[in-house]
């Protein structure tokens, strides 16, 4: 029987908000669609949920074991997982939310002025906006809790399996994940899309849906868990 009782899972979902001045930013059409259904599910299964989420992102009903935790920016997020995988003992962390590449670096008028006043940049001078990269906060779980089970979701804009298999186990190495789960682009826009769960050994499992995906994903930690408790260590 699947069961994920006296587990603690710690779930990100949306996308980041990174904001220009204090009415503007630059987002993604991430929506939580998938961090959602994961955390429902979680919370049915017997887990405790701590469930960080963007500003657009859905949010899971009320639960006695759900915890939520907004954020804005990749910066916002990244302290928050931070202070909570330096504090308390999570069992798994799940990395739906979708972060932005880019953050501002600094911004000009139009005449090459560095802007400082960010209350409300006018519109009559349409700024002109630095990026610099984004740090991948995914990179850090394992050093601030190295025995959490990780898992990662990859996004990409092709859709052939080969292409995100292979990349889903390049990334798997960069963020010593233990999982990645990959799916293309489109499926922003979808329910029915193909999501691949791409483990460290063993086959990929494919599942036509967001809602199968959720399932599967925590049927594995739950699966998971019950080889750790045989070899008395945690998942």
């Amino acid at each position: 029987m699947t069961t994920l009782h006296n587990k603690t899972i710690l779930i990100t979902s949306g996308g980041t908000l990174e904001k220009w001045d204090e009415v503007r930013g630059h987002t993604n059409l991430a929506r939580g669609t998938m961090g959602c259904y994961l955390a429902e599910t979680a919370l049915d299964l017997g887990a405790k949920v701590i469930y960080l989420h963007g500003y657009f992102a859905k949010v899971p009903k009320s639960h006695p074991n759900l915890r939520l935790l907004p954020f804005l920016g990749i910066e916002n997020l990244t302290d928050q997982l931070r202070s909570t995988l330096t504090a308390e003992q999570i069992d798994a962390v799940i990395m739906t939310a979708a972060v932005s590449d880019w953050i501002v670096d600094k911004m000009l008028d139009q005449d090459g002025n560095l802007i400082t006043d960010t209350g409300k940049i006018s519109s009559d001078n349409p700024p002109i906006v630095h990026f610099k990269k984004a740090p991948k906060v995914i990179t850090q779980i394992k050093a601030w809790q190295p025995a959490t089970f990780l898992v990662g979701f990859k996004l990409e804009h092709n859709a052939d399996p080969d292409y995100l298999l292979e990349r889903s186990r390049l990334r798997m190495d960069a963020w010593r994940a233990d999982l990645v789960v990959a799916n293309a682009s489109h499926s922003l826009y979808t329910e029915t899309t193909p999501h691949y769960i791409v483990p460290r050994q063993g086959e990929v499992e494919v599942c036509a849906d967001k809602k199968t995906t959720a399932h599967k994903l925590l049927d594995r930690l739950s699966q998971q868990g019950r080889e750790a408790v045989s070899h008395d260590v945690s998942f």
